[in-house]
């Protein structure tokens, strides 16, 4: 879509170059054919390196805008991003794509539903009642039992388990809010990756990235009843207990352990090695190897030493 009808199908002022735009995507990660946008002053050491075409950006930030990027200015640049994700959403059913390609030896129950592009590889056992959405890869050995959902887009790799009603892919929680409170949505044009040996439990819920991607990588092991928000990267051989819940863009290292109903604020890492006691809540990155307790969480040791002088405090009260 030309740069000059996105910015006129959503009330933008244009000026500059019109380019032809093929989708969104991250500051860091744009080119030459993609709009991006700054809304979180975070990262604004992106926007001066960025390779986008365009930038949706309030006018605060105007001038930091690159020479050859056009600058969309607006007051509620996050709204307007909202806005132009609903022009690049895709079909969510396609009509028109090749038959599923089934590789040798795979097992397919009754009633699995597939998608148009789909591609299993050989060995993979798909149990009854599964949804498979457009352009889903499953690698070689998986299984899949009753009920499970993988929306569009969604990769699985090798010799993966993914439990009864875990829906993959879904939407992300995203929403831009007007000034009069409405709530318009963020269109989630990302996907899921899991990786090679991943277990995934019952009534998993893990959503698409929002402009790129949610990963999980190899050999993670997923509990049931799990949220995984949009953007998470979970980092290999990590063990996430049940009810837990990672906000969105959470940056889990190697070897991280969640305990039951821990979970963290968005848009934060944990280190490798780091263990988040039961129902510990992470308001903060957290450097590895140690283990954290508590909300918000703290270092273990400290926790309990907290405990135990609120203990004496009530004992004399």
């Amino acid at each position: 879509m030309r740069l000059s009808e996105i910015a006129g199908r959503v009330g933008l002022a244009f000026e500059g170059a019109d380019t032809e735009i093929e989708g969104i995507a991250t500051l860091k990660n744009a080119d030459e054919n993609h709009l991006s946008f700054l809304d979180n002053p975070k990262y604004l050491h992106d926007l001066s390196k960025t390779k986008a075409a365009a930038v949706l950006v309030s006018p605060r930030y105007a001038d930091k805008v690159p020479e050859g990027t056009v600058a969309l200015i607006d007051e509620e640049p996050y709204l307007k991003l909202a806005l132009v994700s609903a022009l690049f959403a895709p079909d969510v059913m396609k009509e028109e794509g090749a038959e599923p390609r089934i590789g040798e030896g795979c097992r397919i129950g009754p009633n699995v539903t597939f998608g148009k592009n789909v591609v299993v590889e050989g060995g993979v056992t798909i149990m009854p009642g599964c949804y498979i959405g457009d352009d889903v890869t499953i690698g070689e050995g998986s299984l899949l039992y009753p009920n499970v959902t993988l929306y569009h887009q969604t990769a699985v790799g090798r010799r993966c388990i993914i439990h009864a009603g875990t829906v993959i892919g879904s939407d992300g929680y995203g929403f831009a809010h007007t000034r009069t409170g409405e709530h318009v949505k963020l269109y989630q044009l990302g996907r899921v990756v899991i990786e090679d040996e991943v277990e995934i439990g019952a009534n998993c819920a893990i959503d698409r990235g929002t402009l790129e991607e949610t990963r999980i990588r190899k050999g993670t092991k997923i509990d049931n009843l799990v949220h995984v928000a949009h953007n998470c990267d979970i980092g290999a051989h990590s063990l996430i207990t049940g009810q837990v819940g990672l906000s969105g863009s959470t940056k889990l290292g190697r070897n991280v352990v969640m305990g039951g109903q821990s979970g963290t604020a968005g848009h934060l890492e944990v280190g490798d090695f780091a263990t988040i006691a039961a129902r510990g809540g992470v308001t903060k990155s957290l450097p590895g190897g140690k283990t954290y307790a508590g909300f918000p969480a703290i270092e273990h040791k400290k926790w309990l030493k907290l405990n135990a002088l609120l203990m004496r405090l009530l004992k004399k009260s």
